[in-house]
């Protein structure tokens, strides 16, 4: 009894524990909201009579600032304290989800997405600093694992919640319930972590570096969000893609000059920690993908309701949330590369395995590969964070959290975009085989409509709908078939750029301190 008490209240020993106990509960509100959204649109359409565009902002707007603003976020971390802005973030994000739930109209329940998607970019790289702050290298991989697992568990009962919440109480408990984790969350917070920051920098904000990025990051994500809809080669997506290279370009040569720049470049001069960002990149490119177009394929194809194709998802999800945590602890043994490399190499084989669907293979088909994706991520998740954060000095961990996690945001908005663009190619050239004698403009229309599956059964003549659905299918062969390579391509970067030695203290690459004059602390 007298143990169990000493393992429950916090002393030197167990304080770390504690503190990721209180960042995995942040982390599971901040993922939860990710996926338990949008089963939830319908009853948000009908309540608040939204339109589809309102619908889709319900999404983009929550994506877009979180994308936009998770390097600043990690920087602030650095400079002002990371559990000063964790606490501030996990504020934000628990009154935003409250003015959420009250929302009248859709306009403020999408400024209230956008607030959130803020506060979570404070929360998000914070949670990862912290924790990497906590734990030496050694320990590192087994608590990272477990930080990832719980992210892995948000997302994968996030359907079922907002499916139960949505039919049996309403859509707005969805945002109420963040106020009693974001409250459980603040408590632990406060009563296991210490403060932490870069000592190497002063208490000063790049104001213009700020400013350049989030126009850059902006025009970069929007981009990816729009550009199927307004067509890659419009004006407005053209004219976005160029304010990105030139904000971006100019970000760059802001921060090479100032003092106290947002991103430290320094942090690239490691090969563990390119190689890490980059799979980061390259696995939420292909998995985003296929969690959305695979679950069009389940509700359209298939027939299933949303709530339904969310609990087919969970074998994939169940996998990977016991894969994560083990793969943390090997990466503690073996080192990440050997993890990362046949991680990648089992999510491209399930991709590939993916691009053989037919309108007859059904869910049968599906589960095979679900179980190898899980698989894959779980052994490529928390051995690339732990690769990413063990490359780079602890004093810079916040701004290596924000352009890890950037990277994948980023990534993800880039797999749904060309993934979406290869669907509107492909589905349209199918098309023109299929239904020759059907005029051009009805016909880019039900091309339009492959972005969401095809035209729904009863909406149009069985032929059109049976075309539709045959050239969605084709072209998410093609995808998945393109997913697939890219994914191989990233364990044979993993391969090249990960070190094979066990982790971790020889591959810290500190930054020196850059020679500044005593600053003033920020009033």
């Amino acid at each position: 009894m007298t143990a169990r008490i000493r393992a429950l209240s916090l002393t030197e020993e167990n304080r770390r524990w504690w503190t990721l106990g209180a960042m995995c509960f942040a982390l599971f509100m901040l993922m939860l909201d990710n996926t338990v959204v949008n089963v939830a649109l319908p009853s948000i359409q009908e309540d608040l009579g939204a339109d589809l565009a309102a619908l889709e902002w319900t999404i983009n707007a929550y994506t877009l600032s979180l994308a936009v603003l998770l390097v600043v976020g990690g920087r602030l971390g650095d400079i002002f304290g990371r559990r000063r802005i964790f606490l501030g973030g996990v504020s934000v994000f628990a009154l935003s989800s409250a003015a959420i739930g009250l929302a009248p109209n859709d306009t403020l329940l999408i400024v209230g997405r956008a607030i959130q998607g803020v506060g979570a970019a404070m929360m998000m790289p914070a949670t990862l600093s912290i924790v990497t702050n906590a734990f030496p290298p050694e320990e590192r991989g087994k608590a990272l694992g477990t930080w990832a697992g719980v992210s892995a568990l948000a997302l994968a009962i996030g359907p079922v919640v907002g499916g139960f919440l949505t039919d049996y109480v309403s859509w707005r408990a969805i945002f109420f319930l963040n106020l009693p984790v974001a409250a459980a969350a603040i408590a632990m917070t406060l009563f296991s972590t210490r403060e932490s920051r870069d000592e190497t920098v002063g208490r000063t904000i790049d104001y213009a570096g700020i400013v350049t990025l989030t126009i850059g990051l902006t025009g970069l994500v929007l981009g990816f969000i729009e550009a199927n809809r307004w067509g890659w080669g419009s004006t407005r997506i053209i004219g976005l893609f160029a304010l990105a290279v030139v904000a971006l370009a100019a970000f760059v040569a802001i921060e090479l000059r100032v003092r106290t720049p947002m991103v430290d470049f320094g942090v690239f001069r490691s090969r563990q920690f390119l190689g890490a960002s980059s799979v980061g990149f390259i696995v939420s490119f292909g998995m985003m993908a296929v969690f959305f177009f695979t679950a069009l394929y389940m509700q359209n194809i298939l027939g299933y309701t949303a709530l339904e194709a969310g609990v087919r998802f969970l074998p994939m999800t169940l996998v990977l949330i016991v894969m994560g945590p083990l793969a943390g602890r090997l990466t503690d043994r073996i080192g990440p590369k050997p993890l990362l490399v046949t991680g990648m190499l089992i999510v491209g084989i399930s991709q590939l395995w993916q691009s053989f669907l037919t309108a007859d293979t059904g869910y049968a088909f599906l589960l095979p590969s679900f179980v190898l994706l899980g698989v894959g991520i779980g052994l490529v998740m928390s051995p690339m964070t732990t690769a990413a954060m063990n490359a780079v000095d602890r004093t810079k961990a916040g701004v290596a959290s924000g352009v890890l996690s950037m990277g994948r945001m980023v990534g993800s908005s880039f797999g749904v975009a060309i993934f979406g663009a290869i669907v509107a190619t492909v589905g349209s050239s199918k098309l023109r085989e299929s239904l020759p004698g059907v005029p051009v403009a009805t016909r880019d229309r039900l091309a339009e409509s492959l972005g969401g599956g095809g035209v729904s059964d009863g909406a149009a003549p069985a032929r059109v709908v049976d075309a539709t659905h045959d050239a969605f299918i084709s072209a998410f062969g093609t995808g998945m078939k393109i997913s697939g390579v890219v994914a191989i391509f990233g364990a044979l970067v993993a391969f090249t750029l990960i070190s094979g030695r066990r982790p971790p203290a020889a591959e810290q690459v500190p930054v020196p301190a850059p020679e500044l004059a005593p600053e003033p602390a920020a009033a």
